[in-house]
This record gives structure tokens, C-alpha cells and sequence, in this order.
């Protein structure tokens, strides 16, 4: 019979949990640090916690997971959660298939793999593995990032990351043989890999600086062609070389026809210029279609010297629009898809337009040809997500993926003629969504502003104000939250939690404004629309204060950070992951200097400093306030955002908190920001986060 963890809510005791004063904290030493802003002193004692490559570091990172695991060791229930963990992450995970050459690729995982095995069939259905990231180290911690074939299939350069590093090596392979081809290009960050013709492929890079330190060198992206047969240090500059060119993301691509190369330059996430280069034309130039910073674009497709667009100029929402790259400049272009009232996304295949549009963070997708007459809606599963239906304008079949926070994903094949979707895999997962509700409310912020929220959680579940919740938000960078299923949650709301997440402003689900509506000195926005969807929660009888945990992580830390120093009594448990934490430094990092756009800086003038300085989580920690049980998370190799923002954070809380409840921090060991970590890493996180917040909310747990 399966066993099933209960948990049942008590009274939130200091005997239910390992008081705060039986901790023994690492003793943190402080230093004299100050900096001055528009004539005032700000102090920063921990700042020797930004060299994360000195041995004082490491050692006060070693004593902090120490003191962290020895706490979560005496959970009673922590070894449940992860067994169940497991047995539910244990079952087959398989892609989408792909078409390169005269093979057939797709992606695998048995169950618990770290990562996931690329497989290729031949012809006569042949299956072999064909790149295995398990074998690239002993602990699984490096995985295979981007991945790039030639038009014929004959050649693929990939590339790895160690240590969840943002820092990539790319190989380059042939397909037929699995022989490697010279020696990797090394140093290679925020950039994809495409292939002109078969002698060699376009990437972008810095140039690597010695620490985590912002400098000039470091804030220059550069886009690179590399010959194939010659060394890296040959590699023809092709965008980004000259002052005029000096941004901090470049990045290029050739059309599939192989006729165009293509360059999006921005300084921030928000805005991009955008150049076209006719490569069948020998000598051609660089020509700029878009030469601001006021709209972002992007070629999805081309059809002969016709350029399909989508962007946002003169449309928040997007639409799509034309132009002949002989004339590509922003006055020439005309309306394909003209802007709706919803967000649009587009992808091409099968030689058509996809659109795909969000209403309320749900996914509809349209289907129209080239000339922008709409062939039909798909017929989506349910009310969900849908992302894919991209491929090869000669492809006879489209595949996309849908889920949402109680459906495990399941791919379709689509039919782009008849329009018609039969499921070509879905997963075999020890959930039955029939037991659990998922819906939408729509509740008013600090403002009057109307924000929806997703609210899952078992059928069962009494409003009483008693259960565990997990409120889980980002609001930032234009990345909208859609519902999607996620083993760990199925585990939380298995016992009983509930799950909430609300399209905070700042994220991308309403457009653009929605977007500027929490930048800069708008921030306040997000962290006023999270704090009010707690308090509907609690309103609502959906849980209270002593059962109510909120999670966000890279933003989302911010996020977490911000509303737990804000209103320290309205949540139990803070679980602040990857964040964004000191906002007066964060740009003096070698990642953070993106985003200024959505943050502002310290020094753009008086009035930003003293915004940032007024929500930022490092500087908002006050002497003698009791703060939420908070388990800060990171990892030590998080070159995005360093680790220097939680080491800071935790060891303010641990400094100034008052009362019992317990501050501790957790910091991977070979892990990054979070991309190709590891399923073990992921499966001990997880459990370890949901355990700590059990745990602290005074849940026990019998095993039946």
C-alpha cells in the first residue's frame, strides 16, 4: 500500500520547534566598511562576504551549512518528504522529438537521472544515446546547456556548464561518428550557438574577468564567428568591437534559410536595437532596422527579402509586422498580426505563424499563414499552458507541450493542416488531479489595482484558516508566471498545503505597462500586490499568519526579502532563494549590471538611492524585530546573482533577530543560479525547504 505522509496543524509553540536560542550561529566578524551616496553614509559590515573565492568565505560558508543541516537532521519528517519526493519524481520524462540529418533526437530522463540523455533513432528506428551530460562529471552537477545542429544535420556544437556556472565550454561534434572536432571554445556566456553553412557558427562572450567585480571589460558582449580548424583567439569580432558597439547583451543568429544574420543588442531586459545582414550578398553591412533602446523586437521568419517581426513598438502587447530587408528600418514596416488587448508570443512551423496569446496568464494560441489571415484557435486540452509548435517550415507534424498546476506536462502532436492534436506522450505520474482544485481569483491591491492569483490545493482542504500555504512570486523583468505542474508541489499539496501565486506587476502576463508598472521607483508595486495576496488568503480563511510561508527566488528573492522586512508579521516562514537582496550594490556585479531597467541604481540621483535604500532587504534588517523562520538558499557557484546578496542578508538576520525563530542559510555546493542543477540537488532542496516549513509552522506528521 502507498504510504502517505498526514500532517495535521497545531498551535505554533516554542516546544514544536529548535528555539533560535539553541542555535549556535557562526560568529560573523564585522568590518568598517562604509560608502557615501548624495552625502550619506551608508555602512556595510559584512562586506569581506563578497570575495566568495577567499578562505575566510569558505570557511564561514562550511560553518553555516554545518549549523543548517544539523537542524534540518532533527526534523522527524524531513526524510519522508524526501522519500515521497523521489518515489513521485520517478517516472519517464521524454521530449518532443526533433528532426537534424537523417536522425530523429529527443531528450529522456528514466526517473531520477541528474540529467536528462539526448537520444537519436536512425532511420530504421535505431534507438542510441547520443549525449549523455550524466558522464560529464562524477556528481552530476555539469549539464549540457545549449545545443546547435547544422542545416544537414552532419555537425552539432554543444555546450556545457560545470558547477552551475553561467560560464559555458562549446564542442563541436560530428553527428555521424560522435567524434569530437578540435578543442572547445571556453568563456562563452549568455549566448546561443548558430551555424553558417557547415565551416562555422556565430556565439557571443565578455571577456572573463579574474572575480565577481564589475569592469569596464566585463560589460562589453561581444558577438564572435568561429571558423571551424582555427583557434578561439582567431575569432573575428563581428559585432561589439568598437565603443559605439558596447552593450551588455549582443547576441546572433542565422535564419533557417541561411540568408540572413541577425543581431539584437540591449543593455538591459527591456529594449533592443536590432541589425540585418544579408549574407548572400558578398561585403554587405550591418544594417540597423532599429537603432533605440524603446521597443523590443525580434525576426521570427523570413520569406525570400521579407522579414516577419514581432515587437512592441507602437503596440505594449506585441504584434507582428513586415518589411523588405533591403528597407528594414522601423517607418517601412506594415501590420501582419496587428496588437490585441492580450500579450502575444509568436513561433513559427511547419511554414506557418503561431501566436500564441495569454488572457489572464492562460495560454490561446492562433494559427495564421503568411499573408496574416488566421487559419484557426487550437483546440488547447484545458485551460493551462501551452508552449511549442515551432519547428521546420517542412515539417508534416508540430509538437507543443500543455500543463497547468494540477496537470502533469503532456506533449501533443499537432496536425498543422487539419488542425487536429492527439497526445504523443504523457507521463506516467502517481497524481491524481482528480483529487485536486485549481482556480482563479482576482483580488484588489494596496492601490485598487486588480491582480489574478492561481490557488491550488486538494479538494478536501477545509478554509479554516489552519493550512500550510506556500505564496510563490517573482514580479520582475517582464517573465509572467503560467501555470505549470511541479513534482514538489504535488508533494506539498499531497499533505495538505496549499499553493498560491499571483501575477504580481513587474511580470510580463498584461504587457509592457504591466511590466514599467513595477520598475524602478514603481517597485512598490510588486511588493504591495504580494502583500495583499496574503492577506486575501488569510482573509479568506485559505490559511493565517502562523501557517502561511512565502517563496520567490533571483527576483522572487527580492521579493521574499523586501515584503518579510516590510511586514515581519504576516507570515510564518520567509524561504528567500537566489536573491536580489543588497540593492545599492547589486549592479557592481558582473550579471547585475543588466538590470537597471527594472531596479534603477544607487547613483542614478538622490531620489533612487534613497528609494532603493528604503526596500532594500541588506539595509531594512532592524534591531529587535522578530522576523519569520527564514531559510535563505544559494548556491556557491551563482556567478548571476552572487552569493554575496544572501551571505549578507542571512548574516544581518542572524545578527539583529529577535525571538525563536530560526535563521539559517543554505548554500549549494557546486550549484549556480539554478539552471542544470542536478535531480538529487533539486530533490534535497526541495525537501529540505518544505520540511523547514513544516516544521516551523508546527505541523507534525504520522507516517500510515
Amino acid at each position: 500500500m502507498k504510504k502517505t505522509i498526514l500532517i495535521t496543524a497545531m498551535a505554533v509553540t516554542a516546544s514544536c520547534t529548535m528555539n533560535a536560542q539553541k542555535i549556535k550561529y557562526p560568529e560573523t566578524r564585522k568590518a568598517n566598511t562604509t560608502d557615501t551616496y548624495f552625502g550619506t553614509t551608508v555602512t556595510d559590515p559584512y562586506r569581506w562576504l563578497e570575495d566568495d573565492m577567499s578562505a575566510e568565505t569558505a570557511a564561514w560558508v562550511k560553518a553555516q551549512n554545518k549549523v543548517t543541516f544539523n537542524y534540518l537532521e532533527q526534523i522527524p519528517f524531513r526524510e519522508s518528504i524526501k522519500n515521497r519526493m523521489e518515489e513521485l519524481w520517478n517516472y519517464e520524462r521524454v521530449s518532443a522529438p526533433f528532426k537534424e540529418g537523417d536522425y530523429t533526437y529527443y531528450y529522456k530522463n528514466d526517473g531520477l537521472q541528474n540529467q536528462a540523455v539526448l537520444y537519436r533513432k536512425d532511420k530504421s528506428d535505431k534507438e542510441e544515446v547520443f549525449l549523455d551530460p550524466n558522464t560529464f562529471s562524477e556528481d552530476g552537477t555539469t549539464s549540457l546547456g545549449g545545443i546547435s545542429f547544422t542545416k544537414d544535420g552532419s555537425l552539432v556544437a554543444y555546450s556545457i556548464s560545470e558547477g552551475g556556472s553561467d560560464w559555458r565550454k562549446v564542442f563541436v561534434m560530428d553527428t555521424k561518428t560522435k567524434k569530437l572536432i578540435g578543442n572547445p571554445i571556453v568563456d562563452v556566456k549568455f549566448s546561443g550557438v548558430s551555424w553558417l553553412g557547415n565551416e562555422g557558427f556565430y556565439y557571443s562572450s565578455y571577456d572573463k574577468p579574474e572575480g565577481s567585480e564589475l569592469s569596464a571589460k566585463t560589460d562589453q558582449h561581444k558577438l564572435y564567428h568561429h571558423v571551424l580548424g582555427t583557434s578561439q583567439s582567431d575569432d573575428r569580432i563581428v559585432f561589439g568591437k568598437e565603443k559605439s558597439e558596447k552593450h551588455r547583451y549582443v547576441g546572433g543568429y542565422v535564419t533557417e534559410d541561411q540568408r540572413y544574420l541577425v543581431v539584437s543588442a540591449a543593455n538591459s531586459t527591456s529594449g533592443n536595437k536590432l541589425f540585418v545582414k544579408d549574407l548572400s550578398k558578398p561585403n554587405s553591412e550591418l544594417i540597423a532596422m532599429v537603432d533605440n533602446f524603446n521597443s523590443d523586437n525580434g525576426i521570427i521568419d523570413t520569406k525570400g527579402s521579407t522579414l516577419y517581426i514581432t515587437t512592441n513598438y507602437n503596440a505594449p502587447n506585441k504584434r507582428i509586422v513586415t518589411v523588405n530587408a533591403a528597407n528594414p528600418q522601423q517607418t517601412n514596416w506594415k501590420d501582419l498580426i496587428p496588437e490585441t488587448d492580450n500579450v502575444l508570443s509568436a513561433s513559427t512551423g511547419a511554414d506557418y505563424i503561431f501566436a500564441e496569446y495569454m488572457q489572464d496568464a492562460v495560454s490561446v494560441v492562433k494559427q495564421y499563414n503568411h499573408k496574416g489571415e488566421l487559419v484557426r484557435e487550437v483546440a488547447l486540452p484545458g485551460i493551462g499552458s501551452a508552449g511549442g509548435f515551432g519547428g521546420k517550415k517542412d515539417a508534416d507534424v508540430l509538437y507543443y507541450s500543455f500543463t497547468n498546476y494540477i496537470s502533469p506536462g503532456t506533449i501533443y502532436s499537432y496536425n498543422p493542416k487539419t488542425g487536429k492534436s492527439e497526445v504523443y506522450r504523457k507521463p506516467k505520474v502517481d497524481f491524481n488531479t482528480d483529487n485536486y482544485v485549481s482556480k482563479q481569483v482576482f483580488y484588489t491591491s494596496k492601490d485598487g489595482t486588480k491582480i489574478p492569483m492561481i490557488i491550488t490545493h486538494r479538494k478536501d482542504v477545509q478554509l479554516n484558516g489552519k493550512n500550510p500555504t506556500i505564496l510563490y512570486g517573482y514580479g520582475g523583468f517582464n517573465i509572467s508566471l503560467t501555470p505549470a505542474f511541479s513534482i514538489a508541489n504535488a508533494v506539498w499539496m499531497e499533505n495538505g498545503g496549499i499553493y498560491a501565486v499571483p501575477n504580481l506587476r513587474g511580470g510580463g502576463e498584461y504587457g509592457k505597462k504591466w511590466h514599467d508598472a513595477g520598475t524602478k521607483m514603481q517597485k512598490q508595486n510588486v511588493f504591495d500586490d504580494f502583500i495583499a495576496a496574503a492577506e486575501y488568503l488569510i482573509d479568506n480563511k485559505y490559511t493565517s499568519s502562523d501557517y502561511l510561508a512565502i517563496r520567490g527566488g533571483s527576483n522572487g528573492g527580492l521579493l521574499v526579502g523586501a515584503t518579510m522586512t516590510q511586514r515581519p508579521d504576516l507570515m510564518k516562514v520567509a524561504l528567500p532563494a537566489v536573491g536580489v537582496l543588497d540593492m545599492l550594490r547589486y549592479h557592481t556585479f558582473t550579471a547585475g549590471a543588466g538590470w537597471a531597467y527594472d531596479y534603477g541604481t544607487a547613483e542614478d540621483s538622490k531620489a533612487m538611492f534613497e528609494y532603493l535604500k528604503g526596500y532594500s532587504p541588506v539595509h531594512n534588517v532592524k534591531k529587535g524585530v522578530q522576523y519569520p523562520a527564514t531559510m535563505v538558499t544559494t548556491g556557491d557557484h551563482d556567478d548571476r546573482v552572487v552569493p554575496a546578496h544572501s551571505f549578507k542578508f542571512a548574516a544581518m538576520l542572524q545578527e539583529y533577530q529577535k525571538g525563536s525563530n530560526p535563521v539559517l542559510i543554505r548554500i549549494g555546493v557546486n550549484a549556480g543560479h539554478g539552471a542544470g542543477k542536478s535531480t538529487a540537488q533539486t530533490i534535497e532542496e526541495y525537501s529540505d525547504m518544505q520540511a523547514f516549513t513544516l516544521y516551523n509552522m508546527g505541523v507534525k506528521s504520522n507516517r500510515k
